[in-house]
């Protein structure tokens, strides 16, 4: 097995949710990187995790995709991406979804501009099923998050960079 991660640093957005202490769990058992900062808006959550997680490798940012500094300042010196931050719940996302299209999409557009600005190798973004022939805001809005991931190799350049989406 290929050990990707062995002495990296990885980021992951929204890393307090179930798929970021899914990862945790599992990349601190069977991979040996430097460190995984876990990016969230949540600090309960945040804190929740630390008291799960008692790892060194492991730190906690405060932060937000919406928030073009933030992510740019998070995606200092990292290797690997993995961009799971999202409004997911569908009825949240049609009552607010101003709030869904600024985290969703403008929010992919920040982590894309932030990881080819830091030189990130390489960026993992987390999509649903929802993004096939979308019904919904949501999915909607993860087929434009795929559209914008994918399209980012394009932007790239010769930076040695690649986006893929899950």
């Amino acid at each position: 097995m290929i050990n990707f991660f062995k002495n990296k640093r990885i980021l992951i957005t929204g890393g307090t949710g179930s798929f970021g202490n899914k990862f945790v769990k599992i990349i601190t058992k069977n991979y040996s990187p430097n460190e995984i900062i876990i990016f969230s808006r949540d600090e309960m959550k945040q804190w929740h995790m630390q008291q799960k997680f008692k790892d060194k490798k492991i730190r906690f940012v405060i932060g937000d995709v919406k928030d073009r500094d933030s992510i740019s300042n998070a995606c200092n010196d990292v290797d690997y991406v993995i961009h799971a931050a999202a409004t997911k719940i569908v009825p949240t996302a049609e009552i607010n979804p101003l709030e869904c299209i600024k985290t969703n999409i403008v929010g992919a557009e920040n982590v894309i501009k932030a990881a080819i600005y830091n030189n990130v190798k390489k960026v993992i973004a987390i999509s649903t099923d929802k993004a096939v022939s979308p019904v919904n805001l949501y999915g909607a809005t993860k087929m434009c998050f795929e559209k914008l991931f994918l399209a980012a190799n394009n932007l790239v350049g010769k930076r040695d960079i690649c986006f893929s989406v899950m």
